[in-house]
């Protein structure tokens, strides 16, 4: 709820009509009756009140170095949610080790590389769900993939990523084994955006886990040399072929601050 602010804005012409009225009448009131007009004047209030009653129906001011230099992709509205289907990993030791050298590795070409927080793999894009669709749209997606069987999948080539609109670049692991059982995941997805008049996912996906971004189109550093050495810790990494091996069990969608969990169906 949006409250006005109590001062700092200017007065209707009504207004101003009328409170010029008031004080007419009241000096020719002083005037017949020898007394002295009282004054009209406002009391000011506290910096403290003003400031709890924001003047506008705007949502907050953007500011990247908040976020480490990221851009929002679309402006924040009020009631709008971004959201975002995804295939969630949950990293063991074993792909922290394989981190621990990467990124180093990586750091030499591009020194501002900043390590993800979290894993995952995309399956849509983030798109934006006003408050009163979230849960229809959840159980819409639910009922997509309820019978959708769960299935194995690997990611071991490196690849390097930017964003549509070129602020963000990402290190990346690719799949390499399973992409038509996530093209499959992603048509169920995309019969749900459809479904709420969403924008679906790319045409020809690329199903990856990003490992590390940096703000800026750092390609040119990225690929190449850097690419190159970076496959071959991969490579070499002891059972790496192993724990880069997935099962993927369920699907997980972020709306805001909201998170739901859908288990895929049988047995692997």
């Amino acid at each position: 709820m949006s409250a006005a602010p109590l001062v700092g804005y200017s007065s209707s012409g009504s207004e101003d009509e009328a409170e010029a009225g008031i004080l007419a009448r009241q000096g020719a009131e002083g005037s017949n009756g020898g007394q002295s007009p009282v004054p009209s004047q406002r009391l000011p209030v506290p910096d403290s009140v003003l400031l709890m009653f924001p003047g506008t129906e705007e949502g907050p001011a953007d500011d990247s170095a908040k976020h480490g230099g990221r851009v929002r992709t679309f402006p924040h509205e009020r009631g709008n949610w971004a959201t975002h289907v995804y295939l969630q990993y949950e990293a063991g030791e074993e792909f922290l080790d394989l981190l621990d050298v990467l990124l180093p590795r990586a750091r030499t070409y591009v020194p501002r590389l900043v390590r993800m927080e979290a894993f995952h793999l995309s399956l849509s894009q983030s798109v934006v769900l006003r408050h009163h669709w979230i849960f229809p749209f959840m159980q819409a997606l639910k009922d997509r993939v309820a019978s959708f069987q769960r299935f194995c999948f690997t990611a071991d080539r490196i690849k390097i990523y930017t964003n549509q609109e070129k602020t963000r670049t990402f290190v990346g692991l690719e799949v390499t084994s399973g992409h038509a059982q996530f093209l499959d995941l992603v048509s169920e997805v995309d019969r749900v955006l459809k479904e709420f008049d969403l924008t679906t996912f790319y045409q020809d996906p690329s199903f990856h886990i990003s490992l590390a971004w940096c703000v800026g189109d750092a390609r040119l550093q990225l690929e190449g040399q850097c690419l190159q050495e970076l496959q071959e810790i991969v490579d070499e990494f002891e059972d790496s072929e192993m724990f880069l091996r997935v099962c993927a069990e369920q699907i997980r969608c972020k709306s805001g601050n909201k998170f739901f969990s859908m288990p895929l169906n049988g047995r692997l």
